[in-house]
Order: structure tokens, then C-alpha cells, then sequence
């Protein structure tokens, strides 16, 4: 059975042809004496959660250690720290820890007020993001960079490395699709770090109105886009591993249709399957746990594939999104809803689901995207802080 999906799959070369490392890179963060003095004696804002990390120790309790006046806390996605489903709408609340107002950007609210910014002189954005356009978390850094433009507040970025930086693939957002898991018209796989992109926002005007933000980037030492970063710390609940958020832009789209993506398993963005898959080798049963309460399928067997028979080594070598493996679940899974319209928001476009209903080569739906994506590759250069992959 597992020969009938995974034949669509060619292993060219091995991921040992780049380095998986973290510990030579030096993020933002840790940089503390490029942004220090930005800091000092000023009223702080941080928009950060469990991914904010400055070795061992967190962004927040760091600058407050270097007493720095820290007058409030913004969360993304997921809460502060990082616990919470996707898409659960997280209340604001108060860290037990430091008392500090916690405000979520993920809710009601998913831009700062400018009541929330009353007072405060800088914001800091310090967020692991894993390099796909549907990941909200650049959604929030677009809505937080408007806010500061609109109220001439300085939005300092406290870079980290791309762990798909060594890519750029998939269809280019239409603006008509456009949404909170899409708000830029950037291809799914988008190759920036956060620091990069918010450069791109800016220097595109895609803020509202045309507005460009004071923005401050602290790089990061010894990255660049080359190599494969591996997280030291989980992006989200259901990214455990590196296998998860290299297959997360391919997997990801598959939350579109009526397939489970593993959440609710201990294999989440790993597991693909649904109950009446026709030729699945792998059996799983989605349940609810932290982090993915009434996950799609809960209670029932579910056939399907693991992707980690193939490993990272398959996109490492593709450096692309894993068409086969979404055109293999739409011929093997009932057609009747398996698309749901939550797919055009992920995919950016209407074309990638008619590609995969009329069973379209790989080689065609790639060919499709290349006009779009060979403008978009050449406005990307003129961002880059890193030496690129090309």
C-alpha cells in the first residue's frame, strides 16, 4: 500500500548536504546590546510567547532584568505561551509571573488599540515563525507594524531565522483571498525571515493607506539561507519537530478539505488520513488533548500515510510544496465535500483546486505559478538581510 502513494516520491539527494544547527546561530534576541539602548528608559510594549527566548531565559524576563519598563504584553495565535488551538480565540489576561497585562492579538483584537499604545514609545516584536504564508503570526506583525505607523511608534524586530528559509514555492496570494491566514500577496512558502518580510511591508506600502512604519531590525549572526535552522523550541502546539514544519506547507493546505492532518495524534502535520481512505497503510485515532481540542475525525479510525517514511530529506531535495502528496489524497479520499472553502483561503486562489480535481500533472500546476513566482523572487531580493540560496 505504502509503495502506491510514496512511488510519487524521488529522493535525489540527502538533507546531510546542509546543516541542521542552532547552536553556532545568534538571533536577535540575544543581541541585546544592538537594542538595549532603544529600550532604555522608555515605555515598552512586546508582542512575544513561548518561542521568545534568549538562550534559556525569556525575552520578557530578560529585559526586565536589565530593567527595562516593560508596560505590556502582546500574544499571538496559540497565547503567550504558546498552549492554546489553533484558531481558539485567547482572552487577555495577566502573567502570573511578572503581573504584567497580557493582550491577545488573537481574538476581538488582532490589532493594538490605540488606546493599548497610549504611552508606550517602542514595540517589540520577537516571534518564531516558520516561513508560510498561512502561519498567522506575520498576519499579527503586518496588523502590529499598522498600528505603530498610525500612531508614529517605533517597531523594532528582533530577527530569527526562516527554518523553511531555504525555499520559495507555491501560488501567489490574490488579494480576493485574502484573510487573516493570508494577507500578502506572497507565494505559500515565502523564504523571508520576519525581519525580511516586515521590510517587504514596508517597502511595498502594503500597510493600510500606503503607511510605512519606523522600523528598527536587529539581525541575526551567523544564518543564512542556506541552511536548514532547526527550532530549539516548538513554533505552536502541533509543530513537535522538524519533520512537522518542513511538511507544514503541504499538509497544511490538506486543513482545506475533509482529511485530518494528524492533530489530536502524536503525530500532528505527519499523519494524513481520513476514515474511508482507500489505500492508507497507517491507522490513527484523533482525540482531544491540549493544544487540539475536537480535532476533524475525533473518535474514528482514520487510514492514511506518515510522512515520516519519506523524512525531511524529500523537501530538503524538492525544496518545494509536495503536490503528489496532495494529489494522491484527492484521488484516494470520497470527492463528495472534500474541499471545503477554507482551501481558497490557504491556497491563495481558486486555480490549485481545480488543478488537483482535474488530477493536473505536477509539472503543469508548477508551471502555472512560475509567472508570478519569478516577479515575486525578484522583489524578494531587494529585501534580503542574509546571503540567499540562489
Amino acid at each position: 500500500m505504502r509503495i502506491l502513494f510514496f512511488i510519487l516520491f524521488l529522493f535525489s539527494q540527502s538533507y546531510a548536504l546542509y546543516a541542521v544547527e542552532y547552536s553556532n546561530v545568534v538571533v536577535g534576541a540575544e543581541r541585546m546590546h544592538k537594542y538595549l539602548p532603544m529600550l532604555k528608559g522608555k515605555n515598552v510594549a512586546v508582542i512575544a510567547n513561548q518561542t521568545s527566548m534568549v538562550k534559556d531565559k525569556h525575552l520578557v524576563d530578560a529585559l526586565l532584568e536589565k530593567g527595562i519598563k516593560i508596560k505590556i504584553v502582546f500574544s499571538p495565535e496559540h497565547g503567550f505561551r504558546g498552549l492554546e488551538d489553533a484558531g481558539k480565540v485567547i482572552n487577555n489576561d495577566t502573567d502570573v509571573l511578572t503581573g504584567l497585562p497580557i493582550v491577545s492579538l488573537y481574538g476581538a483584537n488582532k490589532k493594538p488599540s490605540k488606546d493599548q499604545l497610549e504611552g508606550i514609545d517602542i514595540v517589540v516584536f520577537d516571534i518564531q515563525d516558520v516561513g508560510v504564508r498561512f502561519y498567522t503570526y506575520i498576519s499579527t506583525m503586518h496588523y502590529a507594524m499598522e498600528a505603530c505607523a498610525e500612531k508614529g511608534i517605533p517597531f523594532l524586530v528582533l530577527d530569527r531565522p526562516n527554518p523553511n528559509g531555504f525555499f520559495v514555492d507555491g501560488p501567489v496570494l490574490k488579494k480576493e483571498y485574502q484573510s487573516f491566514v493570508g494577507i500578502h500577496p506572497i507565494p505559500i512558502v515565502h523564504g523571508l525571515t520576519v525581519g525580511e518580510l516586515a521590510q517587504m511591508i514596508n517597502g511595498e506600502k502594503w500597510l493600510a493607506n500606503g503607511l510605512q512604519c519606523d522600523l528598527k531590525i536587529v539581525t541575526v549572526k551567523k544564518y543564512n539561507h542556506k541552511k536548514l535552522y532547526e527550532l530549539p523550541v516548538k513554533p505552536s502546539p502541533n509543530l513537535p519537530n522538524m519533520t512537522a514544519i518542513l511538511y507544514y506547507p503541504t499538509v497544511g493546505l490538506l486543513e482545506g478539505t475533509s482529511m485530518s492532518v494528524g492533530r489530536g495524534t502524536e503525530k500532528p502535520f505527519q499523519y494524513v488520513g481520513h476514515p474511508e481512505l482507500t489505500d492508507g497503510y497507517v491507522s490513527f485515532t484523533p482525540k482531544s488533548m491540549q493544544g487540539a481540542q475536537n480535532p476533524v475525525w475525533e473518535g474514528q479510525e482514520c487510514k492514511g500515510y506518515d510522512v515520516n517514511d519519506n523524512g525531511i530529506d524529500y523537501i530538503v531535495a524538492k525544496k518545494g510544496i509536495g503536490l503528489a502528496c496532495l494529489l494522491k489524497a484527492y484521488q484516494s479520499c470520497p470527492k463528495d465535500d472534500f474541499f471545503n472553502d477554507f482551501f481558497y483561503k490557504l491556497s491563495g486562489n481558486k486555480e490549485l483546486r481545480m488543478q488537483l480535481e482535474f488530477l493536473e500533472h505536477e509539472e503543469a500546476i508548477r508551471a502555472s505559478w512560475k509567472p508570478d513566482l519569478d516577479a515575486y523572487k525578484l522583489m524578494r531580493k531587494k529585501y534580503l538581510l542574509y546571503d540567499d540560496f540562489e
